[in-house]
Formats: C-alpha cells, sequence, structure tokens
C-alpha cells in the first residue's frame, strides 16, 4: 500500500515554508518563499496577507511535482502568531495585517487591563497579560485610531488562519492562536465573553474556534487551480508558530523544554493540565491537542541580536566569509571561541525591540556593559551569544518554579552552532538535544497535526515518534561557576538601566 503523505505550511514573517512528508516523516520536498515586511512608523510592522498567499502558492507549485498528489491525506498549518487580519463583511481584507513585531498598542493594552481590574483581574479572565504584539491590542487600536475601518470589519482572525480561508473558504481559528489574542479563556478554551463585554467589543467580531486537529474544510476547486493541491483535500486548523513548532520538535509530555534561537527566542513547555499563571510572567496558551496546555516565554530578539551584530558591528566576518565561500556565522563561532565563558565581564542585553520576557517592557533597549581597554572582538561576539542565552534562562527559571526541567531540544538557527549549544547547556545546566527535522520549524509540526487529524496517527504522542535526537550536548561543570558569576551581573542590568530606558523613551528615542 502506498504510503499516505502529509503537506505542512508556516506562514512565517520572513517568508513562508511549505513541505510535504511521508508517514515516517521524511521531509520529501520542501521550498521558502519570501515576501517583505512593511514599517511605515517607528514601532510599526505591517504585512500584505495577499503577499502570504502568494509565497504559499509559488512554494507549493514548485514541491507537488516532486511527490504523488493522490497520496496527500491532508494539510496544516503554523503561522506568525498574534497578527491582526482584519475582515469585512465579504471576507475581503480591510487594511495591511498588523504583526506580532508591532508595538503601537501600549495605550490600549494598558486600558483594557485597567477595564479588567487591574493584572490580577485579566489574569482571572484569561491567565494571560495583555501584550502589545497580543491581537487583542490591536482591535483595540483599530477602533480608536481607524474607526472608518474598524466600523468595516465583520470578524478577524490571524496570519495563518488567512491562508487557511483562502485554501478552503471557512473562517476560523485554532485554540492556540486565540489564546494568543489576549480575550481568550485558556482555562475553558473559549473566548472570555466577559473580558469582551467589558471593553465594549460585540462577540460576534470573534471568529468560530476549533481545535488544532479539527477538519476546518476541504480544498474549493479555485485554490487547487491557484496551488496545485487537490480539490477536496482534508484541511486541519493548525497552529500558532510558537506552539506548534514544539510540536515539530517532539514537545509533547512536560519536562522537556524546546529552546527556540531564530529571529526571537522562545522557550515553551507542553502540560498535561492547566496551570495558573502568577504575575503573568508567562505566556500559557493551549496546546495543539485536546487536554494539553503550553507554557511559554518569548524574549523579543534572540537570533536577531546576532544578526544586528553581524550586520552592524561584525563587516570584517561578512567579508571574509564572501572571499572563501563560508558561512559568515561559523566565521563568527570561531572568533566567540577565541574568548572565554563570561567574555572577559562583557555582558550584552538583548533588547533591540523592547522585551516581552521576563520584561513585558517596549521602552527596554540593548546595551553592552563591562567594556575596557582590554576588550577584544572575541569578547564583544561571545557576549552577544551569552547575552541571548541569558534572556532564555531567566525563562526558564520562571518554568522550573512550577515544573522541574529534565532536558532541552534546542531549535532555530542558534542551534546550528556547537559552541552556542555548549553555551546553552553550561548555562542552562541541562542536557541539550537537537531533533530530527528541526530545521523545519512549525511546518514540521503542521505536519504532525495534519497526520493527527487524518488518522495517520491516534495523537500527536505517537506522532512524535517520528522525531529522532541528532546531537546530544551536556554541561561542562568547569564552565558553570563564570557563567553563574556574569549572570549575576546580567539580571541586575535591567533594573538598574529601568529608569533610563523611560527616560530615553520619554524623549522619544
Amino acid at each position: 500500500m502506498a504510503q499516505k503523505l502529509l503537506v505542512g505550511l508556516d506562514v512565517g514573517t520572513s517568508g513562508a515554508k511549505c513541505i510535504v512528508a511521508d508517514e515516517t516523516g521524511r521531509v520529501l520536498a520542501s521550498s521558502t518563499q519570501e515576501y517583505p515586511l512593511s514599517t511605515p512608523r517607528p514601532g510599526w510592522a505591517e504585512q500584505n496577507p495577499e503577499d502570504w498567499y502568494a509565497g504559499v502558492a509559488r512554494g507549493l507549485r514548485e514541491i507537488l511535482p516532486k511527490v504523488d498528489a493522490r497520496q496527500i491525506a491532508g494539510i496544516s498549518f503554523s503561522g506568525q502568531m498574534h497578527g491582526l487580519v482584519a475582515l469585512d463583511a465579504a471576507n475581503q481584507v480591510i487594511r495591511p495585517a498588523i504583526l506580532w513585531c508591532d508595538q503601537r498598542t501600549q495605550k490600549q493594552c494598558d486600558w483594557i487591563t485597567e477595564r479588567a481590574g487591574g493584572l490580577n483581574g485579566l489574569l482571572a479572565h484569561t491567565n494571560n497579560r495583555m501584550l502589545t504584539g497580543y491581537t487583542g491590542g490591536k482591535v483595540l487600536w483599530l477602533r480608536d485610531e481607524e474607526p472608518e475601518n474598524f466600523a468595516r470589519m465583520r470578524t478577524f482572525i490571524c496570519p495563518k488562519d488567512y491562508i487557511r480561508f483562502r485554501l478552503c473558504g471557512e473562517v476560523g481559528m485554532d485554540v492556540s492562536d486565540a489564546s494568543g489574542t489576549g480575550f481568550f479563556n485558556t482555562k475553558e478554551r473559549r473566548w472570555n465573553e466577559a473580558l469582551i463585554q467589558l471593553v465594549g467589543l460585540d462577540l460576534s467580531l470573534f471568529p468560530p474556534v476549533e481545535e488544532s486537529t479539527a477538519l476546518a474544510g476541504r480544498v474549493t476547486r479555485l485554490a487547487a487551480e491557484e496551488t496545485g493541491l487537490p480539490a477536496g483535500l482534508p484541511v486541519y486548523f493548525g497552529g500558532g508558530d510558537a506552539v506548534i513548532q514544539t510540536t515539530g520538535a517532539g514537545l509533547v509530555t512536560p519536562g522537556v523544554l524546546g529552546v527556540v534561537i531564530g529571529t526571537s527566542g522562545n522557550v515553551s513547555m507542553a502540560l498535561d493540565r492547566f496551570y495558573a499563571n502568577p504575575n503573568g510572567d508567562l505566556q500559557m496558551f493551549c496546546n495543539n491537542e485536546p487536554g494539553l496546555w503550553h507554557a511559554f516565554g518569548c524574549p523579543l530578539t534572540s537570533g536577531g541580536a546576532y544578526r544586528w551584530y553581524r550586520d552592524e558591528l561584525s563587516q570584517h566576518s561578512v567579508a571574509q566569509a564572501q572571499q572563501t565561500h563560508r558561512n559568515v556565522y561559523d566565521i563568527m563561532g570561531e572568533e566567540a571561541a577565541g574568548s572565554v565563558p563570561g567574555s572577559n565581564g562583557v555582558v550584552f542585553t538583548p533588547y533591540l525591540t523592547g522585551e516581552r520576557c521576563p520584561y513585558p517592557d517596549p521602552n527596554a533597549r540593548g546595551a553592552f556593559y563591562g567594556i575596557t581597554l582590554g576588550t577584544t572582538r572575541a569578547d564583544m561576539t561571545r557576549a552577544v551569544m551569552e547575552g541571548v542565552t541569558y534572556s532564555l534562562k531567566q525563562v526558564i527559571d520562571l518554568m522550573a518554579a512550577f515544573m522541574k526541567c529534565e532536558k532541552v531540544y534546542a531549535s532555530g538557527g542558534g542551534s546550528a552552532s556547537a559552541l552556542w549549544r555548549q553555551m546553552q547547556a553550561d548555562i542552562f545546566d541541562l542536557p541539550v538535544y537537537t531533533m530530527s527535522a528541526a530545521s523545519e520549524g512549525g511546518a514540521y509540526g503542521a505536519i504532525m497535526v495534519a497526520g493527527v487529524g487524518a488518522g495517520v496517527w491516534k495523537n500527536l504522542t505517537e506522532a512524535a515518534a517520528i522525531v529522532r535526537m541528532e546531537t546530544e550536548t551536556l554541561p561542562i561543570r568547569e564552565n558553570q561557576k563564570r557563567y553563574a558569576d556574569t549572570f549575576e551581573i546580567y539580571e541586575k542590568l535591567y533594573p538598574a538601566l529601568k529608569p533610563v530606558y523611560d527616560l530615553s523613551a520619554a524623549k522619544g528615542y
């Protein structure tokens, strides 16, 4: 009998990834299609949803001729979370989508929190803060700042939901993306009607919500013509990338941490029951399977900080890579290895786009501390890598307060570096593993969700058996004392600089 095939799509910030895999988890074809990002004002980030669909269509037309499309059993989705795609009565996009990294909604988020009765009142409703990245503040911003567009809006969805709508014609949202709107009752897995009423919104604006593995519809004839997918193919809801990319890495049991160093960073853990979220320090979402939840913390700039350092302060490495045809990050890693754990006292705070976790503060800014006449380029390069890792450790420490952390599954661009994996093992004091298909990110989680929906696997635990360990990195004890000393300094920098951040923000910087 021919094996069933599955298609996974990831609607990312920089591009759309399309993959097709078989029942063993083997990826048979993959394509990534880039699209532009618009920043019309400082702190704003927008995209045209039509660019997402065009990218997905190109990617599908590239990969589907490489397989027998008649064997495809289902398709599902991952996507950047929190984006606002506003739709009118005809389900047409009203304005460019406002993205997860957009920071324009602090006023609205503060107002929602106040209306809910302060932070504790809000947590009682949703178990989460109303962060500036969340969809909820964007809805209120539209009401406040673009009333004409708000009056036209009949519903809203998140980025991956727009692609699913274009493929099957059905509007909806899954429980993981809904958790990231700030208006979702994550304990009962439904919209929080009381909070919605408190802020003066109509429940009819909020789309139907289903579990990630639920059937959303079937590929329409028009979408089949545009993408090459078989008409009538089952389409499953999918999940927000911060959740479903950990599903794709095999994180479906408590105690296993997923640490991603991508443009942003995140730390995740699957939970087998609902946990309260003291002070709202973490984000607590519904997971991709009924009966599972998801603890999550997102430092906003991780690999993005390292890329900024490459582009702005490491041009010598870029030039060397061009001359020698080597990977620039390999060259930078060799340079960082020329320093020592603790970077000879140089400490970097990676708050280049504000911060979300552990400090929900859009005013936070990046800084180098401890530079002396003896500081080398190697110290600064290593300090950037360490600073990103310290920010992730702070999130792990929050999770460890209520759940035992046993090991780390590392993914994202940072996991490709042996030095960075060792840094994580030493700073976290946990064994670090990389897993097969981690490079496929949320698209691989979408494969697993589609497979459960299509009956290839009975649940995500069974699906996770296709994920295999590729590398193991254990802590080196002699490194840990130096890292612990430097981490103590790192933790004091944000509180010390907080008044300066706020002063700079007041002055427009």
